[in-house]
């Protein structure tokens, strides 16, 4: 019975070893890291939070909508890996991630409020920008086209482990669905 269990005990921490190695790879970290998005992990919201609270033209309701909005945003994204290249302690990992389309939107608001400025005058004849955010966000929140981006993750060993660089801009835009295409 002890050597059942001493075998058992030995194939569970191989398996666990295996199981641990197989996670630290370039694409699982990559994976990891666009699934947080998914779903909705704590450091995402916290950053997203940051985001959307630095806004000072927006109105507290109109952050609660864009927050939501994104969140929507987070949660819809899906992705598939389509490259993996390790030189050293250095990997690429190119994705394509498919988002809910918010660059077209919001240029097309953009232009809309540009030709368009009496619908966003005030009671005073001033344009007003709550009206603008308002028209925009309600854009945002009926659309439902898709755009699909590329995006190239670099990664970094450091004591055996990988981890993602730190994005650009360029790569945070895309997740967001903002990306200038």
């Amino acid at each position: 019975m002890k050597k059942i269990l001493s075998y058992f005990s030995l194939a569970i921490i191989c398996i666990l070893l295996v199981g641990c190695s197989l996670g630290n790879t370039p694409t699982k970290k990559v994976e990891r890291y666009l699934d947080n998005y998914r779903n909705l992990n704590e450091s995402v919201l916290t950053q997203l939070d940051t985001i959307v609270n630095a806004d000072t033209i927006m109105t507290t309701a109109q952050k609660e909508d864009y927050r939501n909005l994104l969140k929507k945003q987070y949660q819809n994204l899906t992705y598939t890996i389509k490259d993996e290249e390790i030189n050293g302690d250095k990997a690429k990992v190119t994705a394509e991630i498919e988002v809910i389309d918010f660059y077209k939107v919001t240029n097309e608001a953009d232009k809309y409020y540009t030709t368009n400025p009496d619908v966003f005058k005030d009671e005073t004849g001033n344009l007003s920008q709550t009206k603008y955010v308002d028209y925009r966000i309600g854009k945002l929140k009926e659309t439902t086209d898709k755009v699909k981006y590329t995006i190239e993750f670099n990664l970094t060993k450091v004591d055996n482990v990988w981890t993602i660089d730190d994005i650009d801009e360029a790569t945070r835009q895309k997740i967001h669905g903002l990306y200038a295409y």
